[in-house]
């Protein structure tokens, strides 16, 4: 599915609520959506930067929003595989029940992607919200399928510009820290494939 044309001034910003107990459900359970404007990808075969050409919503409000199979890290696990070729989404925080006025439905997480391998890599200003069902609505949808998709929101963070001076040497110096520890750690590496 291409692109759609929308009607100017259209805007798509759904809650949490929304996007876990209407789109991610309906999407699991197999009913059906009146606009059909979240894709399918396998974000974790992507790069971030690729993501907005797969977006059915063309928007100037960047953010992004698919539907992504669950792949397992390992075949009999529970974790997540979040690795891209050119690096990985590394999660942060604690998740977030995501709740109606009934119960809890769904729960969120927020993952900042990084460049190069773990523990090593280089932080980025992409951001990813997963959203996961927990209870489906509907009667008929099979428990085993809560887990095959989770519905992400991905957006590129502004970089916040200091209003001081104190503030912009403060950032400089701790931005130059961050890369002089990965230049460190390249190093490192360098070091450790040649001694081996």
């Amino acid at each position: 599915m291409a692109p759609m044309t929308l009607p100017p001034g259209f805007r798509f910003h759904p809650t949490d609520e929304e996007l876990v107990a209407y789109y991610l459900d309906r999407k699991i359970s197999g009913r059906t959506i009146e606009l059909e404007i979240i894709p399918e990808v396998d974000l974790y075969k992507c790069e971030p930067w690729d993501l907005p050409d797969k977006s059915f919503l063309p928007s100037k409000d960047m953010e992004w929003y698919f539907y992504s199979p669950r792949d397992k890290k390992y075949p009999n696990g529970s974790r997540t595989n979040r690795a891209t070729r050119g690096g990985y989404w590394k999660a942060t925080g604690k998740d977030r029940a995501v709740q109606t006025s009934k119960a809890v439905v769904g729960m969120k997480k927020t993952l900042v992607y990084y460049r190069g391998r773990a523990p090593h890599g280089i932080r980025t200003n992409w951001v990813m919200h997963e959203y996961r069902l927990l209870h489906s609505a509907s009667p008929t949808a099979p428990s085993s399928l809560k887990d095959s998709y989770s519905l992400c929101r991905i957006f590129k963070k502004n970089i916040q510009i200091p209003k001081t001076k104190e503030a912009a040497v403060e950032n400089n110096q701790s931005f130059g820290d961050e890369i002089s520890r990965g230049r460190e750690a390249e190093v490192e590496d360098e070091n450790f494939n040649t001694s081996s």
